[in-house]
């Protein structure tokens, strides 16, 4: 069995550490015993291990010092459970919000200490299992990655950050993957952004039949499709006032009542908000609710701009290109061009540029013209400044963005992480037209 299915356990009490070890073993659960914290440091230190059970208390050091020391040290700590006495369950309390996995109290029932230990491993070997760089390589990147898995462990409620385009659905899918009901629940993402005021309660919390015009049937909404799995709400900030009334009392008390029903339907499920905008400015404006915001602010995630990460741009572009077209590949002059563009779109605009290189190219390899160019695949010269070579490009990536959404102005903006309003102001001041003049 490899380490990171190994159990370390930290333990100074030598009845107690004899008596775990011999139930550990009629388990099939591999084990390694540190009596004292220093020694389960060295151990930490020199191997991974798929979980970690510690005493609170040690004759040399506090576990809980261990675990602070070493969360803050090593770039990934396995999921830690603390075994505590009555007295310290509130020392407990605080270590979980500091990431730590779990916790037990003496006495305890030891099927309930097993169960839970099979379900940190189980999880940790299927965090093994996964590509080791699934995000990006940069220092930023990695050290997210590496603090997905004890949060996707613990956390209900999780805040991401980041300008359009960074990447933060990416990030919430990865969060989803490694919590304990991972790939086999439900994943529903929405854009708050894209949908009408009008629409948005009953897209989040259904409808039943009657309830308004056209609705013939009964429908649930992403709040109970997303029951036992992830709901990602993407652009929360411009989520309207009076629905962050009734989103902050599901929050509270975890039960929604449909448009036009009565009784209240429980869910369970975990909450990933993300918006490009500062909740706190908005919350200063009086635009978002001070108790929502602290109610979503419990864990927070951040993802800088492409542009301070660009360790990941020609990461990101290769894969791009083995997903669209992997029989090409980028001219030396291309990956240059990649690493020294400014990416306002951040990822997305990444995305789109690979794309268009590998329908431009024709002879397997793909030049800068073709993914920065104008309509025939040669390089811009109309721009005189750098604030007209924006402008252009803007122009074209939400001209390409319209048409990809047979010109529909909702899916658009949400495509392109800003509200519909935005569209509209910025597609007037490019001078752009909807394709099919679809104002939805």
């Amino acid at each position: 069995m490899s380490n990171e299915s190994r159990i370390l356990l930290i333990e100074d009490d030598p009845i107690m550490g004899e008596s775990l070890m011999d139930r550990f073993e009629l388990e099939n659960i591999s084990a390694d015993w540190a009596r004292t914290g220093a020694e389960g440091r060295t151990r930490l230190g020199n191997g991974q291990y798929g979980a970690v059970l510690s005493d609170i208390r040690l004759p040399d050091m506090g576990g809980d010092a261990l675990f602070l020391e070493l969360a803050g040290r090593l770039p990934a700590v396995p999921p830690w459970l603390f075994i505590t006495g009555y007295g310290a369950v509130d020392q407990a309390v605080r270590l979980l919000k500091s990431g730590a996995a779990d916790y037990v109290t003496k006495p305890f029932d030891i099927d309930t200490l097993i169960e839970k230990l099979r379900r940190h491993l189980a999880a940790d070997s299927a965090r093994s299992d996964a590509s080791t760089h699934d995000l990006g390589i940069s220092p930023a990147l990695r050290r997210i990655e590496s603090q997905l898995p004890r949060l996707a462990m613990q956390a209900r409620t999780l805040l991401i950050t980041g300008e359009s385009g960074v990447g933060k659905e990416m990030v919430a899918r990865a969060f989803h993957r490694l919590t304990p009901e991972g790939d086999g629940s439900p994943f529903i993402a929405v854009n708050c952004a894209a949908i009408p005021e009008t629409l948005l309660e009953a897209e989040l919390f259904g409808h039943e039949k009657g309830a308004f015009t056209g609705a013939n049937r009964v429908r649930k909404g992403v709040f109970e499709q997303a029951d036992g799995g992830t709901l990602f709400l993407d652009e929360i900030g411009d989520m309207p006032l009076a629905m962050q009334v009734k989103l902050l009392r599901v929050l509270q008390e975890r039960r929604i009542t449909r448009l036009g029903g009565e009784k209240s339907v429980a869910v369970e499920l975990r909450l990933v908000s993300a918006t490009h905008q500062d909740l706190k400015k908005l919350v200063t404006q009086g635009r978002f609710r001070e108790d929502l915001y602290y109610r979503l602010d419990v864990i927070h995630v951040h993802i800088p701009p492409l542009r301070q990460r660009r360790e990941d741009i020609l990461w990101l572009a290769r894969r791009f290109l083995q997903e669209a077209a992997p029989d090409k590949r980028f001219s030396s002059d291309a990956e240059q061009a990649l690493l020294t563009h400014d990416w306002p779109g951040n990822v997305r605009e990444l995305k789109h540029a690979v794309e268009r290189g590998a329908i431009l190219c024709e002879n397997g390899t793909i030049g800068p013209g073709m993914l920065f160019g104008g309509d025939d695949g040669e390089p811009d010269q109309a721009a005189a400044t750098l604030a007209d070579f924006i402008a252009q490009s803007e122009k074209r990536y939400i001209g390409k963005a319209l048409e990809d959404h047979d010109g529909h102005l909702g899916r658009t903006a949400g495509a392109l992480g800003i509200s519909r309003k935005n569209l509209w102001e910025k597609m007037k001041k490019l001078g752009l037209s909807s394709p099919h003049h679809n104002g939805e």
